[in-house]
Formats: structure tokens, C-alpha cells, sequence
């Protein structure tokens, strides 16, 4: 998700699509926060890391 947010975010940018950037804030967002409760031992959605 990280990976996807960050090519949402280049493309928006390169492009001048607003709403790709903004989907890719969200993406990146979410992505972190997942990355983050996964490195702390917390299982989201059964899962311990998402990749």
C-alpha cells in the first residue's frame, strides 16, 4: 500500500490530477498505519505485517 501511494502520489503530481494526490495521501496514510501496528507485535485483520 505504501508502494501504490507513493506511485498515486508521482503520477498525480506529474500529471496535475488533484484527486489521484489525494488518493494517494489516503493510500500512503492508511498504508503507514498498518506497517506501524503490524511492527508492534499487534495483529490487524489476522494478519502480523503487510507487505
Amino acid at each position: 500500500m505504501i508502494v501504490l501511494g507513493i506511485i498515486l502520489l508521482i503520477v498525480g503530481f506529474v500529471f496535475g490530477i488533484p484527486i489521484l494526490w489525494t488518493i494517494g495521501i489516503v493510500v500512503l496514510v492508511i498504508g503507514l498505519i498498518l506497517m506501524l501496528l503490524g511492527s508492534t507485535g499487534r495483529a490487524v485483520g489476522g494478519r502480523r505485517h503487510y507487505y
